[in-house]
């Protein structure tokens, strides 16, 4: 079976989407915690299992010997390292046949925090023994598509990146490659770095977004003080101020504009080009 891990996600979705186009749907597994937000996948003839990252217990009926599993990381920042321990352990006690984990650009390298819990779950699933597959994804366009919205309201896009780039794909594509890996062959025990063909500066990305909107946006580069008493001021929690800055920090490090050209040659394509990820949501 060929088992999903987060199917209701925004990227498990994508990822069973992407299954059903290249296997039947009663070799296809979804791991979801709420069967009613899964219906739609059920009518498909996708196999529900219920199970939670918070519960060890339930992750036991999560998996099987043989199973190739999608492993999409978990949203929950600060108690990932003990669910994806979890997860991992249920795994291995399944004997899973592969383990294909969404880690993030850089793996070991990444200095920033968000990259802390990945490496946790790399080094468990090294520890284990279980065969495994390391996705480590970039940036999605999508996490600066989605507030479009927002920056047309104010007109700029503020941010501390300096001329940092960002090498986004579009969160399709990194599914397309996900699937890729747990359908074919020869990918085991590897680490692919995973990142959009071009990188954008936010410059660049102001100046596409004011072509297809018709109005002017710009990006407004601050010192991170500055963007800290911005943030405080419009009533960003701290602790969501503090992510904002670390990834800032990482995007004028380079840190998020490395390109392998690795997740172009797994889809077979070209990325999905930030001008196309931006038409789109500005249609939706």
């Amino acid at each position: 079976m060929y088992v999903v891990t987060g199917a209701t996600g925004a990227l498990g979705r994508l990822a069973v989407k992407e299954l059903l186009d290249r296997v039947p749907a009663d070799q296809v597994a979804a791991v979801v915690r709420d069967k009613d937000k899964a219906a739609d996948l059920a009518a498909l003839g996708v196999e529900l299992r219920l199970a939670d990252y918070g519960d060890p217990a339930s992750l036991r009926a999560a998996f099987a010997a043989g199973d190739r599993v999608l492993f999409i990381s978990g949203n929950e920042v600060g108690q990932r390292p003990a669910q994806h321990q979890a997860v991992v352990d249920a795994a291995k006690e399944a004997g899973v046949g592969l383990l294909a984990y969404t880690s993030i650009l850089g793996g070991p390298a990444a200095d920033f925090g968000l990259a802390r819990d990945h490496q946790y779950t790399e080094q468990a699933i090294l520890d284990s023994g279980v065969p495994y597959v390391f996705l480590r994804n970039g940036w999605y366009s999508e996490v600066y598509t989605q507030n479009l919205g927002q920056f047309l309201e104010q007109g700029a896009i503020l941010g501390s990146a300096g001329d940092g780039r960002v090498a986004s794909a579009a969160r399709a594509d990194y599914a397309a490659a996900a699937v890729a890996v747990l359908t074919g062959e020869g990918h085991e025990n590897k680490a692919y770095e995973l990142s959009g063909d071009v990188a954008w500066s936010f410059d660049e990305f102001a100046a596409e977004l004011s072509r297809q909107a018709g109005k002017e946006i710009t990006y407004r580069a601050v010192p991170p003080e500055q963007q800290r008493e911005v943030l405080a001021g419009a009533g960003v929690p701290e602790p969501m101020i503090a992510f904002l800055q670390d990834i800032d920090g990482a995007i004028a490090r380079g840190l998020l504009a490395g390109r392998t050209g690795e997740l172009s040659r797994l889809i077979g394509r070209p990325t999905t080009p930030l001008a196309d990820s931006i038409a789109a949501a500005l249609r939706a």
